[in-house]
């Protein structure tokens, strides 16, 4: 019971301190809820694979502020949330005797790998804004680590329509981000610094060495 009430005690205190800082202390912070959408390229193609149709990358989560001075123009965002990345190519994926095998086929109608991730950003964001002021300039970069949920490959060859859960990715992605805009339209890359693929998948003997580049538009909600 008297650890209760030191503890309720305690409780009072800390808030009643966050009041008298808030009031004593012009810092703010720009926790931010972002929903992105952008179009994957894919570096590193084997010999005769190609990108096709629309690969296209999807994203939302949520950003905590960590102010780093006063003004609150420097701060450290840290965040989560998932991510939908989809890559359409002439490399195409089907499973013989449990075995993924890998081929290029320019008569393929479509090809697709779809993953689903949960990511973790980082970042180191500079913006001149002010506690009243919503609409400003800002650059953020930092960086990204995801971490694969699932993956699928499926292709369409004529009547044919075939798709598999695919394990030959590297479950563990990270990559360099940037964003620059001004307000809630901003600009926004992703460099991956991991391959797409673990290493085991190869194509006419050569190993895949897919790496995405992503490049879109970041919404930025307070």
């Amino acid at each position: 019971m008297r650890f209760c009430i030191v503890l309720f005690l305690a409780v009072i205190q800390s808030n009643a301190q966050e009041v008298l800082d808030t009031l004593d202390n012009p810092r703010y912070f720009e926790d931010q809820f972002y929903v992105g959408l952008s179009y994957n390229f894919i570096l590193n193609h084997p010999e005769g694979s190609n990108q096709r149709n629309l690969s296209y990358g999807l994203q939302g989560g949520i950003i905590k502020d960590i102010p780093l001075n006063k003004a609150g123009t420097k701060a450290i965002g840290i965040g989560a949330g998932l991510a939908l990345n989809s890559y359409y190519s002439n490399l195409v994926a089907d499973v013989l005797n449990d075995d993924i095998i890998y081929s290029i086929n320019d008569d393929i109608t479509r090809s697709k790998l779809e993953t689903h991730l949960l990511e973790f950003p980082l970042e180191f964001r500079w913006r001149n804004s002010t506690a009243d002021e919503y609409k400003f300039w800002r650059i953020y970069g930092g960086i990204k680590a995801a971490y694969i949920l699932g993956a699928r490959s499926k292709y369409d060859l004529g009547d044919i329509s075939e798709g598999f859960k695919n394990t030959d990715l590297t479950k563990f992605q990270y990559g360099l981000t940037l964003s620059f805009g001004y307000n809630t339209f901003n600009l926004h890359a992703y460099y991956a610094l991991t391959e797409l693929f673990n290493g085991n998948a190869s194509v006419n003997g050569e190993v895949l060495q897919y790496r995405p580049l992503r490049i879109g538009l970041i919404f930025y909600i307070l």
